[in-house]
Parts: C-alpha cells; structure tokens; sequence
C-alpha cells in the first residue's frame, strides 16, 4: 500500500521531535527564536547591576598600573578572578566606554550566549544522546540563563563558553588545543576545575601517564603566562586571591544550603565533609565508571598499547566530563544564583544518559528550573535541588555510557516506509507492463 499523505506527515514530525539525527533542524529553528527572545529580553526587561561596575572597578584599576592583586578592588570586594578574567574584561572596558555602555554590554552578551548555544549543540548532535524536543527545555523556558547573560553580565558565562569550546575539540580528539581552551576557561573563573578531574582520566585513558604530562604542561603555562605582570608584582597575593578555595561564601546567597541555616552553613566540619563526599564520589567514578576502557588503575597509567582498544568515543568523552562537573555541584559548598550556568546545559544530556522515564527527566529540569529560579531561597526550594540531585546521581552510576536510539518507533517507522515504497513502486512496474 502507497504511505498517504497524512502518514508521511506524522512521521516526519516524529522524526523531527524525537530522532536524534534530526536534532540539528530543532536545533537551526531555535537558534534563530533565540535572537528575537534576546532583543525582547534586552528591550523590555529592566538591567539589574550586580557585578558589572565592580568589574569594571577591578579591570581600571589594572589601566592604572595596579599589578598588585591584593589591592585591585571593586564596588562588591577584592578581585578574586585569575588573570584571563582581567583581560577579557579589559577588552570589554574600552569596547563599552570604559563600561558606561549599558546597553552595548547586552547586545555582546546575546552574542556570547548564541556563541555558547552554537557549541552547546554541536555536542549534542555529536553525541545522538538526546530527542530534539529536548532542546526546547534548553533554550525559550529559562529565564535565569537569560539573565545571567544579558541582564548581569557576569563572568561565569564567558568561563562555560571556552569550557564548551574545549569539549568541542575533545570530541574532535585535538586534545592539545582542547586542553588550551580548557585552560582559557579556567583563567576566567576557577568553576571550571570541576570538570578538571574528569579531563585527567580521559588524558590518561588516551595516552598514559607519560604522554599525559604535556598536555598538563599546556594547561599550566597558559596559567603561568597570563598571570606574569601580577606574579612578577605580587606573586603570592595573585595565588591567594585568585585561586583561593577556603574563600568563605554569603549564607544569605546560597540556592542549595538555605535549610541548614547559617551556623552549621559557616561550620568548618561541615564544608570538609563536603570535601570529603566530593573525594569519596570522584574515586568511585574513577575506579568504576569512567575507568572502563582499562579497568585498572595500574593499565590506566601505562601508555596504550597497539592492540589494546582504548579509544574514547564522544559519549565516553562527554559523559566524563560533564558527570565530574555534576558531582562537584552536588558538592559544592554554595551556589549562587549565577551558578546555576556551571551545569544548566549539562542536564538535559546527563538526565537522557540515565534510564529514568523521560516523563520524569522534564519533572526533574522543571523542579530544578524552579529552585534556582525562587529567589530568595526557600528551605524548601533547597532541598528540592538536594532531592533533584540525589534521584540523578545514582542514575549516572547506572547509566549507559553509548548513545542509543532514542525513539525507536520512529526507526520502525522509517523501515515500514521504505518498505512501502518498494512495494508501491513494484506495483506501479506490474500495472505498466499489463497496460
């Protein structure tokens, strides 16, 4: 029988919402929504400062001729960025006229958040983890990602671009510029270490110890060569503020601690067995999640031999990465409301690597969008996050690490098809050689 119209309609729009292949139109179609939504947002909701002035405090200081790090300073504290973060910064100081130009900032920052939605699902189609109406969740339904871009400006954003960039070139196996990269984006906020532990492994899986080395040396020259004026001023006043871990945070900011309240919150034991747990946590990923290609540690640092299958598919790469993020986030100390970037783009892929129903996937982005969106911060709204993040972790211990096909009906349906065809067309050939 000839597939009618109707048929050929429904399954095409299947294809287009669940099937992986696919997910590049999807994907085309919301990219080009985005940059109406981002002129909307700029024009018709209200700027709200919070960091912009005191960054342009800290990088003017620099203009100056202050290299000293412990005393560049803005309106909201010291500097606490690593060097990258001033230079980009800087560029952003005169292009803005010397950061009077509000309204200039925002339209360069819809650019930076397009940039990051580009790169975002480039991993995406690279992965075929995910249907294509997954992106809708990604893109139009967040406010706060929107906000962090074009109404606060803030660094946290530039740090993931050059972080997604360096997923980018993983996937690609150019892990030297990738490590680059990856490097880049630490030197703009220091979040991005997260993923660092993740990025170890698959340098090792890949190359062993030894080869492992120069990639490292990469990462901490680009380091070293940002930071010469302020090391050469001040080095240990640099290292302190910039890379200070047992900086303490506002309890009166945090999204995911509220309902411990701000005594246990401040609580040195408490923020070391966090500490502990996020330890405890990249081990056993280590030992038996990510460490599958070798099953050992011991194989893990030897370099791979000829005949031995190391090699790391996108899945493998990406999974790693983005789960080491995830677990530093479960454990983190606070989060800030701009926080919630360090990971937004990361769910959808790490929630479709889980076997949980899909039904519960959108629950689960839904209640997560909810807490980070409840400001201030609720007991409630907290351990909503804790709950939401309890339910994924163990699904990622479970997980299979492969893409699969997401809608299968959709592959049946696409067989049925052919198959329909050949048989109108043997049709046809009969009926003209009768006629």
């Amino acid at each position: 029988m000839a597939v009618s119209f109707k048929d050929r309609i429904f399954r095409a729009k299947s294809r287009l919402l669940f099937d992986p292949q696919y997910l590049w139109i999807a994907a085309g179609v919301l990219w080009i929504a985005e940059i109406v939504v981002n002129v909307l947002v700029i024009h018709n909701i209200k700027y709200t400062e919070i960091d912009w002035e005191a960054y342009m405090d800290e990088v003017e200081g620099v203009v100056n001729g202050t290299y000293d790090y412990m005393k560049l300073k803005g309106g909201t504290g010291p500097l606490v960025y690593p060097a990258g973060f001033v230079y980009f910064y800087l560029g952003l100081y005169y292009i803005t006229g010397y950061g009077a130009n509000i309204r200039l900032a925002q339209y360069i920052f819809s650019g930076f958040y397009l940039i990051n939605l580009l790169l975002v699902f480039r991993i995406y189609q690279r992965t075929a983890k995910c249907p294509p109406y997954v992106l809708i969740f990604m893109c139009c339904t967040s406010y706060r990602i929107h906000s962090i871009f074009i109404l606060r400006l803030f660094n946290d954003p530039i740090a993931m671009i050059f972080l997604y960039l360096a997923v980018n070139l993983f996937i690609d196996k150019k892990w030297s510029w990738g490590c680059f990269w990856f490097s880049i984006a630490v030197s703009i906020k220091m979040n991005v270490l997260l993923f660092a532990p993740g990025l170890l492994i698959l340098l090792l899986t890949e190359f062993g110890f030894l080869a492992t080395i120069p990639r490292l040396f990469i990462c901490a020259v680009v380091q070293v060569i940002l930071a010469v004026p302020f090391l050469l001023e001040n080095p240990k006043g640099y290292l302190m503020r910039s890379f200070d871990l047992g900086r303490q945070f506002f309890f009166k900011w945090t999204v995911n601690w509220r309902f411990l309240g701000e005594e246990l919150f401040l609580n040195r034991y408490f923020q070391f067995t966090l500490l502990g747990l996020h330890i405890v946590l990249l081990v056993l990923f280590t030992l038996y999640r990510w460490n599958r290609k070798t099953g050992s540690l011991k194989k893990l640092l030897q370099k791979p031999g000829k005949k031995e299958n190391r090699r790391l598919t996108v899945n493998d790469i990406v999974f790693v990465l983005f789960s080491s993020n995830f677990i530093g986030m479960c454990m983190s100390r606070s989060l800030h409301y701009q926080f919630y970037i360090w990971y937004f783009h990361t769910l959808h892929y790490l929630l479709w690597s889980t076997g949980l129903p899909s039904v519960l996937r959108i629950l689960l982005l839904g209640i997560i969008e909810l807490c980070w969106n409840t400001y201030p911060s609720t007991d409630y709204s907290s351990i909503a996050l804790h709950v939401c993040h309890v339910i994924i972790l163990p699904g990622l211990w479970l997980s299979k690490v492969e893409g699969k096909k997401v809608y299968k009906e959709v592959g049946r349906a696409q067989k049925e098809e052919k198959k329909e065809e050949v048989v109108a067309k043997k049709n046809a050939r009969k009926r003209k050689r009768k006629a």
